[in-house]
Protein backbone atom coordinates (compact mmCIF):
# COMPACT_ATOMS: atom_id res chain seq x y z
CA UNK A 1 0.00 0.00 0.00
CA UNK A 2 1.06 3.51 -0.25
CA UNK A 3 1.04 6.64 1.90
CA UNK A 4 -1.75 9.34 0.88
CA UNK A 5 0.62 12.30 -0.99
CA UNK A 6 3.68 9.88 -2.29
CA UNK A 7 4.00 10.23 -5.91
CA UNK A 8 5.62 6.63 -7.02
CA UNK A 9 6.86 7.14 -11.29
CA UNK A 10 7.57 4.17 -12.81
CA UNK A 11 11.56 4.28 -13.62
CA UNK A 12 10.82 1.50 -16.58
CA UNK A 13 8.26 0.76 -19.01
CA UNK A 14 7.89 -2.46 -20.55
CA UNK A 15 5.60 -3.71 -23.33
CA UNK A 16 3.14 -6.35 -22.17
CA UNK A 17 3.40 -9.08 -24.16
CA UNK A 18 5.82 -10.45 -26.86
CA UNK A 19 5.30 -13.99 -28.17
CA UNK A 20 7.31 -15.75 -30.82
CA UNK A 21 7.65 -19.63 -32.45
CA UNK A 22 10.53 -21.74 -31.19
CA UNK A 23 13.62 -20.93 -32.95
CA UNK A 24 13.07 -17.27 -34.09
CA UNK A 25 14.45 -14.79 -32.04
CA UNK A 26 12.77 -12.06 -30.73
CA UNK A 27 13.30 -8.47 -29.21
CA UNK A 28 11.96 -7.32 -25.85
CA UNK A 29 12.15 -3.89 -25.11
CA UNK A 30 12.31 -1.32 -22.23
CA UNK A 31 12.31 2.20 -22.08
CA UNK A 32 13.85 4.16 -19.09
CA UNK A 33 13.84 7.85 -20.02
CA UNK A 34 14.77 8.91 -16.40
CA UNK A 35 18.08 7.09 -16.29
CA UNK A 36 20.45 8.81 -14.53
CA UNK A 37 24.38 8.67 -15.62
CA UNK A 38 25.62 6.52 -13.41
CA UNK A 39 23.12 3.51 -13.35
CA UNK A 40 22.92 0.84 -15.04
CA UNK A 41 19.87 -1.58 -16.74
CA UNK A 42 19.74 -5.10 -15.30
CA UNK A 43 17.55 -8.02 -16.83
CA UNK A 44 15.59 -10.98 -15.05
CA UNK A 45 14.01 -13.52 -16.55
CA UNK A 46 11.21 -15.28 -14.45
CA UNK A 47 10.06 -18.88 -15.19
CA UNK A 48 6.96 -19.77 -14.50
CA UNK A 49 7.06 -21.16 -10.38
CA UNK A 50 10.62 -19.96 -10.00
CA UNK A 51 12.53 -16.53 -8.63
CA UNK A 52 13.95 -14.43 -10.75
CA UNK A 53 17.41 -15.11 -12.57
CA UNK A 54 19.57 -12.16 -13.13
CA UNK A 55 20.57 -12.39 -17.43
CA UNK A 56 22.71 -9.63 -18.06
CA UNK A 57 23.33 -5.65 -16.93
CA UNK A 58 25.27 -2.76 -18.68
CA UNK A 59 25.42 1.27 -19.12
CA UNK A 60 25.88 2.61 -22.38
CA UNK A 61 27.27 -0.17 -24.28
CA UNK A 62 26.14 -3.59 -25.79
CA UNK A 63 26.91 -7.39 -24.04
CA UNK A 64 26.64 -10.68 -25.31
CA UNK A 65 24.50 -12.93 -22.93
CA UNK A 66 26.24 -16.24 -21.85
CA UNK A 67 25.76 -19.01 -24.05
CA UNK A 68 25.53 -16.79 -27.20
CA UNK A 69 21.49 -16.50 -26.05
CA UNK A 70 21.64 -13.46 -27.30
CA UNK A 71 22.42 -10.05 -26.49
CA UNK A 72 21.30 -6.62 -24.83
CA UNK A 73 21.06 -3.47 -26.89
CA UNK A 74 21.50 -0.38 -25.36
CA UNK A 75 20.68 3.06 -27.24
CA UNK A 76 23.45 5.71 -27.28
CA UNK A 77 21.76 7.74 -25.00
CA UNK A 78 20.95 4.71 -22.44
CA UNK A 79 17.27 5.69 -22.43
CA UNK A 80 15.97 2.54 -24.16
CA UNK A 81 17.40 -0.90 -24.20
CA UNK A 82 16.36 -4.10 -25.80
CA UNK A 83 17.00 -7.60 -25.20
CA UNK A 84 17.20 -9.92 -27.63
CA UNK A 85 16.58 -13.68 -27.07
CA UNK A 86 18.24 -15.97 -30.36
CA UNK A 87 17.01 -19.41 -29.67
CA UNK A 88 13.75 -19.29 -27.42
CA UNK A 89 12.75 -22.42 -26.12
CA UNK A 90 9.21 -24.23 -26.67
CA UNK A 91 7.70 -23.77 -23.43
CA UNK A 92 9.99 -21.30 -22.41
CA UNK A 93 7.56 -18.80 -21.24
CA UNK A 94 8.74 -16.85 -18.59
CA UNK A 95 8.11 -12.55 -17.67
CA UNK A 96 11.24 -10.85 -18.37
CA UNK A 97 12.14 -7.70 -15.93
CA UNK A 98 14.52 -4.22 -16.82
CA UNK A 99 15.42 -2.50 -13.95
CA UNK A 100 17.14 0.22 -13.37
CA UNK A 101 20.05 0.46 -10.59
CA UNK A 102 23.43 1.54 -9.40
Amino acid sequence: HFSAGLVVRAQVQQEPLAETTEGTGINISCSHPNIQRTELIYWYRQLLGRGPEYLVSANRESKELPDNAGSLSVSADGKSSSLYLSRPRLGGAAVYYCALGA
